[in-house]
Formats: structure tokens, C-alpha cells, sequence
């Protein structure tokens, strides 16, 4: 009968062992854990750790109770872009067709009492309509307030107050080996906990999209865990044994498309200021130390003479950049951040991400083996310190500069949404016949309730579209604007 038993166990390991090799073209995957579609003040409920709630290292209980009720269900309705129809000309019917709308979900964090929501870039990317599904099932329509594809956080709003914020953690002062969990809602299983450790701190995966072209350059500097994260948890929650919440569940490492091992979350530093400067500027205030930096290795320590094994190595700078015009040189070895250990190219990263051009920080560095301390003012991309708020959006190809609405302007012409038209210059919409000062409320009868919204709702149409809205007089007005 042991035999048989010892038989038995084998068998099964040896199957889940198969299963776990499985892999996609042989190549290991990182992957979102999204579905497969898929100048307000704020008030946080707290910015820092609790010490006097002690960590529950193995009851995970009371952690999962204070952040729970605070994930919530995210899902949206995408608009999918049509497509050239070649028989149209012969056959006649539609030149373009317009797929059916594709639907996608996953997690959500509120972090205000107000109703703002954390979640990915990723999982309301494209999508022209977001509900939001509370732990309590009540449901909410949710207005996209911004987006940051260079971190893959994005911020929502619903109206209701008196909400189950979670309790903002310290993600510096996480440490490999702390126990966490994750709070989400994977293949549309909701509030779903399961529990992990960290695994690794500052992972770089490259799993972000590069795109200068749309000033778009990636900060990555993961959390990573070993909690188990499937499709669907993008955005959740991943909190301490305290419940506070240190990270945005953001992606896995799968052979599969499924869990296999590892995930990756979005510190909460990181988020924390994202969508501090979504709330109050429209657009991320990223900062620059202006440096050309790589990682220590043996070679470089031994071809330069370098005393220590982590930090990052200078090896050229922006001329007239931050680090420049406060005197650090090429060569140098940056170590820390305001007090902050620095280890390698991904932690400075990070902590420099923190802040906001025109910000003074300190900057330890070794130069000749000897410690030095500078104090470096961060500059934009552009090397200003001035911050700029995106209060209108240029569309060139329509010919437009667009303008949100004041709560003011809302309530003296009764509407709910809308956009303004702010400058016209002889492009799409001047030539179909809107005049500046013109309110747009509607595409497609579909609501326009911010700028970055209208852009996105037009590049996901083609053929003709109808705008609809009003003027400041309240004057009613539609115009077919072809593409």
C-alpha cells in the first residue's frame, strides 16, 4: 500500500511539473494582468506607515479586512476601430464596418474618501465607457481624470463620498522577504486575496511601451512578488501585514498567460505622485537629473578604478542639465538620494521619479573613492523648472486647440460635459463649420467629457462622425466632420 502511495504522488507531481513547462514558442512571457481585451484637492487617508498596528506576519486577516472593501471592479466597453471593407465598390454595403465593442476588466484602488480611483493604463486604455463595481456590488460610471502610460497608472473619478479609501503605505521602506497580499479581482473573480512575499525590489522587465514621439519614455522599477496574480488584477491592490497599500498589481512572468511564479507591482511612491500631479496639472511633472548612467559591473569597476560594487556610473551628461550645473562630473559614481541608497540605474530611477522639475534634491556621489554630497535642482526633459499645466490639448490633424470647462461654465449652460473649442486653424472642424467658442458635448452621441477624450474617440472612428454640442449663447449646433 506504500508502494502504491509513494506510485501515486509521483505520477501527480510529475503532472504538474508537465504542466509547468508549458510554455509559448519556448520564450518566457511578461504579460499585463489585465483581461484579454481588456485641480481638485484630495484628501489620501493617510502617506505613511501605522507602527502602531503591528504586522501580522501569518494571519492575514485583519490586513485583508482594511483593504478589501477599498479594490473594486473595473470594466470597460472598448470601441473597436473599423476596417476598410475591399468590397464595398462591387458588392456595395458599408465602405468601412465597425467590429463589435469589445469588453475587458480588471482592479481598481480607491485612495480618497471622494471617490478616486488608482488602477492601470493598460485596463482603461482605449475604452470609451468605465464602470466601476464596488466589493458591496453598487455600481458607478467612472470618468477618466488621467493617464500616465510612461508608469501604466491611471486615475479615475466617481461621484460618491464617504468611500473605503485604503491606507497608503511606504514602499521605500519595504523589505525582500516582508509578507504581502494581493487584493483584485482575477478572471472576474471578485475581491480575491492571496498572499506572498517580496521577492525583489527595483526590477526593470521592460514591459512598457517606449514612444518619444508621444513623450512616452518608460519608468520602470517593479515590486517584485511571489503572490499569485492572474488576468484581472491589474490595478488591484498590494498591501503590507498591515493592510496599507505599497503597490499597483501591474503584470506577471508567465510561460502561459496565467500566474507561474512571479508578479509586478507599481510602488506606491510612484503612484502617489502620478496621481498627485494628474489631480493637480492634467499631465505628469516628470523630472530629469540629466545624466547618461549604467549599471556597475566587474569590468567597469576594474577599468575605473571604482571603490564600490553598486550604484550608477556617469558616463556623459546633459550639457547645461541638472547634475551638470551642480557639479557632478563623468566618471562620478551616484550612491544615494536624499538619503537613500542608491544601488543601481533602476533605484535612481525611481527615486528621482519622485519628484518634480524645479525640485532640490541631494545627490551623493563616489569620485576618486570619496564620498561627496550635491544639490542637484531637477529640470524637465527640456531643461526647465517651471511647472505646466495641460489645461488644452493641440490637435493637428482636426485643427483645434481644445479647452476643459470650469465647473461654472457647466452650470450656467445646464449640461453635464463638454469640451471647448478654444482656437481653429483652417483643419477639420473649421472646414465642417465650427466657430471658436463652440462647446462640443457629443460625439457619435456618445458624451465628451474631457479633451483627452475627444482625441481618443476620433482616432477610434472612421468615415464621418457627428459632433453635436452647443455655443456659449446656448445655442444648440451639429456638424459631420469627415476624416
Amino acid at each position: 500500500m506504500k508502494q502504491l502511495l509513494k506510485l501515486t504522488l509521483a505520477a501527480t507531481l510529475g503532472g504538474f511539473v508537465a504542466v509547468g513547462l508549458i510554455s509559448l514558442n519556448g520564450e518566457q512571457q511578461i504579460q499585463n494582468s489585465t483581461d484579454d481585451s481588456d485641480r481638485l484637492d484630495v484628501s489620501y487617508t493617510n502617506y505613511t506607515s501605522s507602527p502602531s498596528i503591528p504586522l501580522e506576519s501569518i494571519d492575514f486577516v485583519g490586513a485583508a479586512e482594511r483593504s478589501v472593501n477599498a479594490v473594486v471592479h473595473v470594466k470597460t466597453k472598448i470601441n473597436s476601430k473599423p476596417y476598410y471593407n475591399p468590397w464595398s465598390q462591387i458588392f456595395g454595403g458599408e465602405e468601412y464596418i465597425t467590429p463589435e465593442q469589445k469588453r475587458a476588466s480588471g482592479s481598481g484602488v480607491i485612495i480618497s474618501e471622494d471617490g478616486y480611483i488608482v488602477t492601470n493604463n493598460h485596463v482603461i486604455d482605449n475604452a470609451a465607457d468605465i464602470e466601476i463595481t464596488m466589493n458591496n456590488n453598487r455600481t458607478y460610471k467612472a470618468e477618466l481624470i488621467g493617464t500616465d502610460p510612461a508608469t501604466d497608472i491611471a486615475l479615475l473619478k466617481i461621484e460618491e463620498k464617504k468611500l473605503p479609501a485604503i491606507t497608503l503605505g511606504d514602499s521605500d521602506h519595504l523589505k525582500v522577504g516582508e509578507w504581502v497580499i494581493a487584493v483584485g479581482n482575477p478572471f472576474n473573480l471578485t475581491s480575491t486575496v492571496t498572499a506572498g512575499i517580496v521577492s525583489a525590489k527595483a526590477r526593470n522587465i521592460n514591459i512598457l511601451d517606449y514612444n518619444p514621439s508621444k513623450e512616452v519614455f518608460p519608468l520602470e522599477s517593479f515590486i517584485q512578488t511571489d503572490a499569485a496574480v492572474n488576468p484581472g488584477n491589474s490595478g488591484g491592490a498590494l498591501v503590507n501585514g498591515r493592510g496599507e497599500l505599497v503597490g499597483i498589481n501591474t503584470a506577471i512572468a508567465s510561460r502561459t498567460g496565467s500566474y507561474s511564479g512571479y508578479s509586478f507591482a507599481v510602488p506606491v511612491s510612484i503612484v502617489q505622485k502620478v496621481t498627485a500631479d494628474l489631480l493637480e496639472f492634467g499631465k505628469v511633472q516628470r523630472a530629469y537629473i540629466g545624466v547618461n548612467i549604467s549599471d556597475i559591473n566587474e569590468v567597469l569597476r576594474n577599468t575605473e578604478d571604482i571603490a564600490v560594487a553598486e550604484g550608477a556610473y556617469v558616463r556623459g551628461l546633459v550639457e547645461d542639465g541638472a547634475a551638470y550645473s551642480a557639479g557632478i562630473e563623468v566618471g562620478d559614481v551616484i550612491v544615494g538620494v536624499e538619503n537613500r541608497a542608491v544601488k543601481n540605474v533602476t533605484e535612481l530611477q525611481e527615486q528621482v521619479g519622485k519628484y518634480r522639475p524645479g525640485d532640490q534634491i541631494k545627490v551623493d556621489v563616489l569620485r576618486d573613492n570619496t564620498k561627496r554630497s550635491f544639490n542637484v535642482t531637477l529640470r524637465d526633459r527640456y531643461g526647465n523648472t517651471d511647472l505646466k499645466k495641460r489645461m488644452e490639448l493641440s490637435t493637428p490633424m482636426y485643427g483645434a486647440r481644445l479647452q476643459p470647462l470650469e465647473e461654472s461654465e457647466l452650470r450656467q449652460l445646464k449640461i453635464e460635459n463638454g469640451v471647448k473649442v478654444k482656437e481653429l486653424d483652417n483643419g477639420q472642424l473649421e472646414k465642417a463649420g465650427v466657430q471658436e467658442g463652440f462647446i462640443i458635448t457629443h460625439v457619435d452621441k456618445q458624451p465628451v467629457n474631457s479633451p483627452g477624450q475627444f482625441e481618443r474617440m476620433m482616432e477610434s472612428k472612421r468615415g464621418g462622425v457627428l459632433i453635436e454640442g452647443l455655443y456659449p449663447n446656448g445655442t444648440r449646433d451639429y456638424f459631420a466632420v469627415s476624416k
